[in-house]
């Protein structure tokens, strides 16, 4: 909306002609995503408190984590909240990609809210039940997968780039619902299933979204996806601004986030998160590249895989407790380590993603 007012105002100086430049836009999404979070979050964080919307600890976890109890959860709220209003203020509202990834974000989130709303409202860290929550991710994603094959006919490829493979498209035809569907069912639980210490998942999240940022900018330049033999997707550049907001909302959350958290997120804000990287990864066509960068999500998930399936065949347990961040807490590991351990295993997954664009 304010990218619109910016626009008209072109005519009475021309200068106001910098803000159609989606590269100063997103970088304005992030400032103004991360200003809205610094701002808005002691006041979330109050009324959080307030109405006594605090963290379920599980009784069978780390005992570091007994501490936790009653700490304001929930705050995925906030990230929702600046994500959607900074993409209104800063995007172009007639790009349907960009209703698709904001729709899409928040209807996870409003799983994951009702997720949290029963746990507090049951008193234990139990909330929807497994078939409930899959079930309505299942609903969301495939309206939001149906979305992106019908209305990107003609602009949106439906193949899948395999990277630093030059060259090798394999076409997905009407597969790509389906695949688009997994995509983002297993990026959204796989981000939650990360969410179990203090800024453990929310940095990932900044730094996959910031890259994911740089792709969909690409995609959407015709000179640069040329350049670099990647697919070319009118409108996908919408998408940095949403990117950015993004960026600039975790970076805010992470302030109250990290180690001693003030705030958790919640299933508000994890499921609504790895959606929101899922779509833009689809958009841009990025999907295998997604797994690269989101690594550390990947490892969290196949260990509670790993745990579940070994201990239903064998009855022992490979991990002395799933996801994997939760191993390390029991082998003595303290929390800020594991961490910090897991942000930079993802800075260098994240960057040998980013050289996928030139390695090809």
């Amino acid at each position: 909306m304010l990218y619109y007012l910016l626009l008209q105002l072109q005519g009475v100086y021309h200068g106001f002609h910098v803000f159609s430049y989606l590269t100063l836009r997103g970088v304005l999404s992030i400032l103004t995503a991360l200003v809205l979070s610094l701002g808005l979050g002691p006041i979330v964080i109050s009324r959080l408190r307030q109405y006594k919307i605090g963290q379920m600890v599980r009784n069978d976890g780390p005992e570091t984590h007994l501490s936790k109890q009653g700490t304001p959860t929930m705050g995925g709220a906030l990230i929702l909240l600046v994500v959607l209003l900074t993409t209104f203020l800063w995007s172009d509202l007639g790009n349907p990609m960009v209703w698709i990834a904001m729709l899409t974000t928040l209807a996870f989130g409003f799983v994951g809210f009702i997720d949290d709303w029963r746990k507090l409202r049951r008193k234990n860290s139990k909330g929807l039940s497994a078939r409930g929550k899959y079930g309505l991710q299942s609903l969301f994603a495939i309206a939001a997968a149906t979305a992106l094959y019908f209305w990107g006919q003609g602009s949106l490829p439906h193949s899948l780039i395999v990277p630093f493979v030059p060259h090798v498209l394999i076409p997905l035809g009407i597969g790509f619902i389906v695949f688009s569907y997994f995509v983002i069912v297993g990026t959204s639980n796989a981000v939650n299933l990360t969410d179990g210490l203090d800024g453990l998942a929310i940095v990932p999240t900044v730094m996959v979204a910031g890259a994911l940022g740089i792709f969909s900018y690409v995609a959407g330049n015709a000179v640069f996806a040329n350049y670099l033999e990647v697919p070319f997707v009118p409108g996908a550049g919408q998408l940095i601004i949403f990117c950015g907001a993004l960026v600039g909302a975790g970076l805010g959350f992470l302030w109250f986030n990290t180690y001693p958290a003030e705030v958790f997120m919640g299933d508000t804000g994890a499921l609504a998160l790895g959606a929101a990287l899922a779509i833009v990864a689809i958009v841009a066509r990025q999907e295998l590249v997604l797994v690269i960068m989101g690594g550390v999500f990947v490892v969290e998930t196949l260990s509670v895989m790993i745990q579940v399936a070994s201990f239903r065949l064998t009855g022992k347990r490979v991990f002395r407790m799933a996801p994997l961040h939760h191993h390390y807490e029991k082998k003595g590991w303290p929390e800020p380590r594991v961490a910090v351990r897991f942000w930079i295993i993802t800075v260098i997954l994240v960057l040998i993603g980013l050289s996928s664009l030139k390695i090809r």
